[in-house]
């Protein structure tokens, strides 16, 4: 055996006190199922293999998770394999372990772990992350249940049935072949380890900054997997808050604060993740129900005036059926929404039917007699946390009679089979009162050849301005294997590249549109440079192939090297 091999066995092979603990729990442990009904862990003694589940009903992952673990329940339930489904967070209650338990039909015992008790005495931490007892009840497996799907990415395929791999050992009188993984997911959330203290309240302090900065997409109908509109709310979240500001995964925003400054910003301040950060040490006290903020206000219909046309992505009976899960391509419907005359649109709003499986739209326009879409003439986008295009002072988007427009759809399945039937509201100015034209640009080369396991693989495009116009967003545009990108301005009689925008660790899932605070003049002669880095190697966690040569394409398996842009003629 390996200096290696022998350390791993070491670490986990339980001491014999900790083994006689696990022996003592699968003997003496008791916990309440989702119908309120005891279950004795002795009730399992004679079976050869107990795998516990940690679970969490709003957690992400653990809702992708839950058909897989029916599944291999199903598939060892009859060869002495018992699944114990666990739920440990605070923030889970009996009648959310049952609608869990009924979305997914579920038949292993799902079980609610008061004071987080059994997640104490495994040590358990994540949501999923499950621990495999052999016959004497010694710890044979610890980790995630696979390598399909992680925070912030979805494989097309599972490369490693961790799980599955270590029950098959056991069950064939094996050593496990990987006895430790990583588990990731959400933290599970434990009862408050002291009461609470300290001058820093929720409802004076914490309140304002959720509101701010998190509300708009946690509440309910929208994307994010759980609401933070009340203290309540925040209850057993608290660590996963922490983590995700901390990683900079949360609020979504990709910019280098060296560089511009955006109307959009989502990131939270200094001082306000130290106060969450204080916050939470302290013991989250609730605070004086008379300082909390008037809750934030979000309009159910339109953002933008009453649109004059509303265009479907498809018609009323077809919506798109979202399967349960594994990873769902861009999906491209083209809609004529019968323009006989040209149209000057001054608003624009994408807005999805079901938000908890759009991730993001976009809308393009398809010239008369063209066969694809015009990348320039990007008509609206939806993203979680983007807001809609609402043009004033006569500024307009010129589309032309016969026109045609193509929704490209970005779903992400969450655990249960979902449909959606996405939609765009059009608000039309008389062309007598436009006073100018938005014009939509774009910095872009279909020429690059991205090499197997090659990890900084940098491609260059650039592009001229012809006229003076000044500059109103940008929108990077890459796909899986996008890592950086950085937009640069060689203004004439300047030496040096400005950085208009840079993006260094750019993330597919959010395609954000940076919206600056003021418009900046771009004069003629000016060279817009776009650098796109790919990372195409197995260090990549959301990469399709690293062995396969990437080039251009529409499916996000293949890549896209774009620097999308607004402009708006200058006027002194």
């Amino acid at each position: 055996m390996t200096r290696i091999a022998l350390l791993a066995l070491l670490i986990l092979t339980p001491s014999i006190s900790q083994a006689n603990s696990y022996r003592n729990l699968f003997t003496e442990f008791e916990l309440e199922n989702n119908y309120g009904k005891t279950v004795a862990f002795k009730e399992f003694q004679e079976k050869p293999i107990i795998v516990l589940a940690f679970i969490g009903t709003e957690c992400p992952l653990a809702k992708l998770y839950g058909p897989k673990l029916k599944a291999l329940d199903e598939k060892y339930r009859d060869r002495g394999v018992v699944i114990l489904g666990i739920s440990s967070n605070t923030q889970d209650s009996l009648t959310e372990l049952t609608a869990y338990v009924h979305r997914y039909e579920i038949d292993f015992p799902v079980l609610k772990d008061l004071g987080n008790r059994l997640a104490d005495k495994v040590q358990a931490t994540r949501t999923p992350e499950v621990f495999v007892f052999d016959q004497q009840r010694e710890l044979r497996y610890h980790g995630r249940i696979d390598d399909q799907y992680g925070v912030g990415y979805s494989r097309y395929d599972t490369k490693n049935q961790d799980l599955a791999n270590a029950i098959e050992a056991l069950l064939n009188g094996e050593e496990v072949p990987v006895p430790e993984t990583k588990a990731v997911g959400c933290v599970i959330g434990r009862v408050k380890k002291h009461e609470p203290n300290g001058e820093i309240t929720f409802t004076k302090h914490v309140a304002p900054i959720l509101n701010a900065r998190c509300v708009s997409c946690h509440r309910e109908g929208e994307i994010g997997p759980f609401t933070l509109k009340s203290y309540e709310d925040v209850q057993g979240w608290e660590e996963t808050i922490l983590e995700v500001i901390e990683e900079n995964r949360m609020p979504p925003w990709g910019a280098n604060p060296d560089y511009g400054h955006f109307s959009n910003d989502a990131r939270l301040s200094d001082e306000e993740k130290a106060t969450l950060r204080s916050w939470v040490a302290n013991g989250m006290p609730e605070g004086d129900p008379s300082d909390l903020p008037e809750p934030p206000k979000f309009v159910d219909g339109w953002r933008i005036p009453e649109p004059d046309q509303v265009v479907l992505m498809r018609e009323k009976d077809k919506p798109f059926q979202v399967p349960a899960e594994g990873v769902v391509d861009y999906k491209r419907f083209i809609i004529d929404p019968e323009w006989k005359e040209d149209k000057y649109i001054y608003a624009a709003e994408a807005r999805p039917q079901n938000r908890a499986v759009v991730h993001h739209i976009l809308v393009y326009i398809i010239p008369p007699r063209a066969r694809n879409a015009d990348l320039k003439r990007v008509l609206v986008g939806y993203a979680p946390g983007n807001v809609p295009i609402h043009y004033k002072d006569g500024l307009a988007l010129k589309v032309p009679a016969g026109s045609k427009l193509l929704f490209e759809m970005h779903y992400t399945p969450n655990g249960s089979p979902q449909e959606d039937l996405s939609y765009a509201g059009v608000c039309f100015i008389d062309k007598e009162d436009v006073t100018q034209e938005v014009s939509g640009e774009l910095v872009a080369t279909h020429r690059f050849a991205i090499p197997p396991g090659e990890a900084n693989y940098e491609v260059t495009a650039s592009s001229w301005i012809y006229k003076d116009c000044d500059l109103l967003s940008m929108t990077p545009h890459m796909h899986l294997r996008g890592k950086a990108f950085r937009y640069e301005a060689k203004i004439p009689g300047k030496d040096d590249p400005v950085v208009l925008l840079d993006v260094p660790k750019y993330d597919f899932n959010w395609q954000l549109k940076y919206i600056l605070k003021d418009p900046l003049r771009l004069p003629r002669g000016t060279k817009i440079i776009c650098k796109a880095v790919f990372d195409n190697s197995e260090d990549n966690l959301v990469n399709p192939d690293p062995t396969k040569r990437v080039f251009w394409g529409d499916q996000s398996w293949d890549e896209m090297m774009i620097g999308f842009m607004t402009t708006k003629p200058a006027q002194e």
